[in-house]
């Protein structure tokens, strides 16, 4: 089960590796206002106008990020809890037949080693029904998450005049090298969790 949340972080961290945000008619009036202005000016307008955000960093600090990773180690929990409990009530059962066999007639043992079979095959469909469960939800909530910061970046991006924002992880970095000056990630960290806190 713990696979699933880490699944569930490597999905996320990766977010794209890039989300391209359209200029706005804000960036459009400002690049009018610089005309007659140096070339030099202009293309470094241009530059700051890309930015990046450290999808690492942001998760670890997004608090609807930290209420879902919350919830799947408590289902990873629960799921893995109930699986052991009927697994040892299988193993159990075995151990009785096993012990008891001996006294067992024919019929009696073919008939019980049915049952167990039937079991031993519940079980495993119940494990793998749990964790295509999981799968679902972590696929649903994936979806949630990139659509909450996918959205807020936009917004974001048109609100500051960014042309587009990039992402960046350690698990799967799509930029070599960056400088600091264009890391916006704690600013848009803080407006997700307003944007969150809000809609509480």
């Amino acid at each position: 089960m713990n696979k699933t949340l880490k699944n569930l972080i490597k999905i996320t961290a990766g977010l794209g590796l890039g989300v391209m945000v359209a200029s706005c008619n804000k960036c459009s009036k400002q690049e009018t206002k610089t005309v007659g202005v140096s070339s030099a000016t202009e293309k470094t307008s241009s530059a700051e106008a890309i930015v990046f955000v450290n999808i690492d960093s942001l998760l670890s600090n997004y608090e609807y990020f930290k209420k879902l990773k919350n919830q799947f180690q408590e289902k990873s929990k629960k799921a893995q809890a109930e699986l052991s409990a009927k697994g040892t009530a299988f193993q159990n059962e075995v151990a009785s037949y096993q012990k008891n066999a001996g006294s067992l007639s024919p019929e009696q043992r073919a008939v019980t080693e049915q049952r167990l079979a039937r079991k031993q095959q519940e079980l495993s469909a119940y494990n793998q029904n749990a964790s295509e469960s999981l799968a679902t939800e972590q696929a649903a909530e994936n979806e949630k998450l990139y659509d909450k910061i996918a959205e807020y970046l936009k917004k974001h991006a048109k609100d500051k005049g960014y042309k587009m924002v990039l992402t960046y992880s350690k698990s799967n970095p799509g930029m070599l090298f960056a400088d600091a000056s264009l890391d916006v990630t704690k600013d848009v960290t803080t407006g997700l969790n307003e944007a969150y806190k809000s809609s509480k």
